[in-house]
């Protein structure tokens, strides 16, 4: 499975968003970057709407999303860029 693929269901699964938009960046990325990997899969950008962020600081769904993707983060994963917002607040 895709790492993409392993990142949208993981939170999914753990968030039950209203919108999610996963997007690999991995190809914007200078091939003498830390992390890098020809085959790309390394850096990604998550948009995230979900009920679960209502009253929960910037931090805190950081590390809410962090949690679901411990094993992302500490394996094929060099960087996440975290977009996460409850839905009164629109997408941020």
């Amino acid at each position: 499975m895709r790492t993409i693929d392993t990142i949208n269901q993981k939170l999914t699964a753990a968030f039950a968003p209203n919108s999610l938009n996963v997007v690999d960046e991995s190809h914007l990325h200078d091939p003498t970057h830390p992390g890098h990997r020809p085959e790309g899969q390394t850096h990604y950008r998550v948009h995230i709407v979900a009920d679960a962020f209502k009253g929960k600081s910037r931090i805190e769904r950081h590390r809410m999303i962090n949690t679901a993707l411990a094993a992302e983060l500490a394996g094929s994963v060099h960087a996440l860029a975290i977009h996460a917002s409850a839905p009164e607040e629109g997408a941020s």
